[in-house]
C-alpha cells in the first residue's frame, strides 16, 4: 500500500479510507479489471483503483443516478468543477477525487490528460449513434484511452524507451479492450438506446437496427461481428507489442489483455448471441489466461536477449 500522506507538491491528503473507497468502487463494478489488477504490484494497485473510481463515479452519473443535481449534466459539471479544482486548490472534499488528485501527484500524471474523459461524458449524453468508426474513435479518446495513458504514467517505462513513444501502444490496448466491452454488450446498450457499431459498418453488411432489436442472429450479424473482431485483434497486437517496454506491471497489464481479448473467443462460443446471452470467462479460464500473458512476456523477453545478445564471431 502507498504511504498516503501529504503531497509535498500541492498539499493533497489521501487518507487510505479514500483509496479504500476506490477500491470497493472497482470491485463493485468490474470482474474483469479487479482480476487483473491483482497481478499488479502491491505499491501501483491504490492508484489504478483510484483511477478506475474517478471515472466509474462519472459514468455512474451519466448512465445510473444523477440524484442530487438537476439533470445528467448538471452532475457531469459539477464532477468535472472539482476535478479542475482539486488541482488548483490541492485538495477535495470528495474521497475519490482526493485518491485520484494524490495518484496524479505522485506519479506525474498531467492533469490534462483526463481533459477528454469529460468531453466523452457530456458525448454520453446526446451521442447515441457514430456513422463512421473514424467519430467511434474519437469517443473513445475520452472513454478509454485516457485509462491507458494514465496508466503509462503510473507505471513507467523502462529505457531508451519515453512514455511518449510508449504511449501508441497503450492506446491500442484502450481501444482493443473498450472495442471487446462494446461488441460484448451489443444487446444490453441497444436496450439503453445506444449502437456502438458503427453505421456504416451495419449498412455494409445488411444489418438494420431493427436486427438488432429483434435479436436477429442472422449470416449477417456474424460476418458484421467478424468484421468487428478482425478491427479489434488488430490493435490487441500492436498493443501486445508494447507491454514488453513498462518499467513494471507487466504481468497485470498483460493479463488484462488476454481476459478482454479472450471476450471474443466467448462470443464465438456463444454462437454470436450478444442479445440474451453474456461472454464471460470464469475464474479457471482467467487463471488459464494470466498465465497465457506470462508465456507472452517471457516469449518476449528471450526474442529481446536473442536480438540483443552480442556477436560471438
Amino acid at each position: 500500500m502507498v504511504a498516503m500522506t501529504r503531497s509535498t507538491s500541492a498539499g493533497a491528503i489521501a487518507t487510505p479510507e479514500d483509496y479504500a473507497e476506490c477500491r470497493r468502487v472497482m470491485r463493485a463494478a468490474s470482474k474483469n479489471y479487479s482480476f487483473a489488477s491483482r497481478f499488479l504490484p502491491a505499491p501501483i494497485l491504490p492508484h489504478v483503483e483510484a483511477l478506475y473510481a474517478l471515472m466509474r463515479v462519472g459514468d455512474d452519473r451519466v448512465d445510473v443516478s444523477c440524484e442530487g443535481f438537476a439533470s445528467p449534466l448538471a452532475a457531469i459539471d459539477d464532477w468535472e468543477s472539482r476535478y479542475w479544482h482539486a488541482f488548483r486548490s490541492g485538495g477535495s472534499d470528495h474521497p475519490v477525487m482526493r485518491a485520484y488528485l494524490d495518484t496524479a501527484l505522485r506519479c506525474n500524471i498531467p492533469s490534462e490528460v483526463m481533459a477528454p474523459y469529460f468531453r466523452a461524458m457530456r458525448d454520453d449524453l446526446t451521442i447515441t449513434r457514430f456513422p463512421t468508426f473514424a467519430d467511434l474513435l474519437h469517443y473513445m479518446e475520452g472513454s478509454a484511452l485516457t485509462v491507458g495513458r494514465a496508466m503509462t504514467y503510473m507505471i513507467g517505462v523502462l529505457p531508451p524507451h519515453t512514455t511518449a513513444d510508449t504511449l501508441p501502444y497503450a492506446d491500442s490496448l484502450s481501444i482493443a479492450m473498450q472495442l471487446s466491452n462494446f461488441w460484448r454488450d451489443i444487446g444490453q446498450d441497444f436496450r439503453i438506446g445506444r449502437v456502438y457499431l458503427p453505421s456504416e459498418d451495419l449498412a455494409r453488411f445488411g444489418v438494420s437496427e431493427d436486427d438488432l432489436d429483434q435479436g436477429r442472429i442472422t449470416p449477417e450479424f456474424i460476418a458484421l461481428l467478424e468484421f468487428e473482431f478482425d478491427r479489434t485483434e488488430k490493435y490487441y497486437r500492436h498493443a501486445r507489442l508494447g507491454v514488453p517496454r513498462l518499467a513494471q506491471g507487466r504481468l497485470g497489464v498483460m493479463a488484462a489483455l488476454e481476459v478482454y481479448h479472450a471476450l471474443l473467443g466467448s462470443i464465438r462460443r456463444n454462437d454470436y448471441d450478444v442479445f440474451t446471452r453474456r461472454a464471460t470467462t470464469n475464474r479457471a479460464q482467467k487463471l488459464s489466461l494470466a498465465l497465457t500473458a506470462q508465456w507472452r512476456l517471457a516469449a518476449a523477453r528471450r526474442k529481446t536477449e536473442i536480438y540483443s545478445a552480442p556477436s560471438t564471431t
